[in-house]
């Protein structure tokens, strides 16, 4: 099997970090999308393998969840009853966060639900070495995941945001302004 050269290796992640798609790193590097997805493959795998032997026993204080929206094929508001609603439409990456170190102790990619969402607080408990302070958005899966994984060992805190309505125009791919802000303690004694 051919082999692409570590330079170029290097070049092809370094590309796609940066946010550049697949088809932009081919022009810019001369490697074929085939190879690069190969390539994201391999480099996925071994940070899996990577942060499953290394992210364990974790001395994290502070940990703030959230999720970031994408879609796969189309977005949700495009399906049929056709489409497989499993493997299209919205999906969500879960994200831990360390707020001190900016460390990412877990992650999950799926729907925005629960069975998702205790998996993916449930991984999060099990990299831990001690009581963290959680901090989430206001996804009501949350509370429930957390008490599966945690129990009462958290202290944990939801912060709610309302948000102006989206413009119309204009400034319409510019994020909100937020217009109030809540916070509601959910288990044990969050600042």
């Amino acid at each position: 099997m051919n082999r692409v050269p570590l330079s170029r290796r290097v070049q092809v992640i370094n590309c796609l970090v940066e946010g550049n798609s697949i088809r932009s790193t081919e022009r810019m590097t001369g490697t074929h999308r085939d190879t690069i997805c190969r390539l994201l493959v391999e480099v996925g795998e071994g940070c899996a393998k990577l942060m499953d032997e290394q992210m364990r026993e974790l001395p994290c204080r502070r940990i703030e969840v959230d999720e970031i929206w994408t879609y796969v094929g189309k977005k949700q508001r495009h399906m049929t009853p056709l489409d497989d609603p499993r493997q299209l439409g919205d999906q969500y990456t879960f994200v831990a966060l360390d707020p001190n170190t900016k460390i990412v102790p877990a992650y999950r990619v799926g729907k925005r639900d629960l069975p998702n969402a205790t998996a993916f607080i449930t991984d999060l408990s099990e990299r831990l070495a001690n009581r963290i302070q959680l901090s989430s958005d206001a996804l009501a899966a949350y509370v429930e995941a957390t008490e599966q994984a945690f129990g009462a060992d958290v202290d944990y805190g939801q912060e709610v945001k309302a948000y102006e309505a989206e413009p119309v125009g204009r400034g319409r791919y510019s994020p909100p302004n937020v217009t109030s802000a809540q916070r509601i303690v959910i288990a044990g004694n969050p600042e």
